[in-house]
């Protein structure tokens, strides 16, 4: 998957400096509807445990047809559906499910594309397909779809990645196909970038975060 718009601008300038400088360097010629939102969502000031939501932005260029073409993956539940500590085992278990039954191959090699986001196809698919499929089991399993949350990121070496948020009522918990162990957003040393919105999967915002 991709996400260079962002790429670009998250290595052009310091990760430290990027609260103060987000809203110009999402909208410097990224031709971005942008809008910064208030400090009013549940987990604001609520430490590190949980992604700040900064600023509304467009989806991933591959994910800007997602809803119409999966209406449960920008769904709301319309309650609270909270997801506790003990809920975790059973996001593991679906987590190193959907990781052992699904082979990783690039949107190019199967599509042609550079960035398609769709469920896995033929047992195969890219970062973004797991996280699709993650999230359609965790529904299935009762979880409310606000609380599963598509997100942007680069890895460790700077690429471009997509992983599944689970949003618990201790924080949040990153379900990553390169690996099996669910971990706090904090341990696993990814730079976020952008998010469903919690409150409105339809819509994405900006996180622009460093683990």
């Amino acid at each position: 998957m991709t996400d260079f718009a962002i790429r670009r601008s998250a290595h052009r300038h310091p990760l430290r400096k990027l609260p103060r400088l987000a809203a110009g360097l999402f909208a410097l010629g990224l031709g971005l509807s942008l809008a910064v939102l208030p400090a009013t969502d549940a987990h604001a000031g609520d430490g590190n445990s949980f992604l700040p939501a900064k600023m509304a932005i467009a989806a991933p260029t591959g994910a800007r047809n997602l809803c119409g073409k999966y209406r449960w993956a920008c769904s709301h539940s319309g309650t609270s559906g909270k997801v506790s500590q003990s809920d975790l085992r059973k996001v593991d278990q679906i987590n190193r499910r959907v990781n052992r039954q699904i082979r990783e191959v690039t949107d190019q090699s199967q599509y042609r594309k550079a960035d398609y986001w769709t469920l896995p196809q033929s047992s195969r698919g890219d970062c973004e397909d797991f996280a699709l499929l993650k999230k359609k089991e965790l529904m299935r399993a009762g979880f409310a779809p606000q609380n599963l949350l598509l997100t942007t990121v680069l890895d460790r070496q700077g690429r471009s990645h997509a992983v599944l948020v689970v949003r618990t009522t201790a924080g949040d918990y990153v379900l990553d196909n390169l690996n099996d162990k669910v971990k706090p957003w904090k341990a696993t040393r990814y730079t976020f970038l952008r998010m469903q919105n919690p409150r409105n999967p339809g819509a994405w915002v900006g996180v622009l975060t460093k683990a």
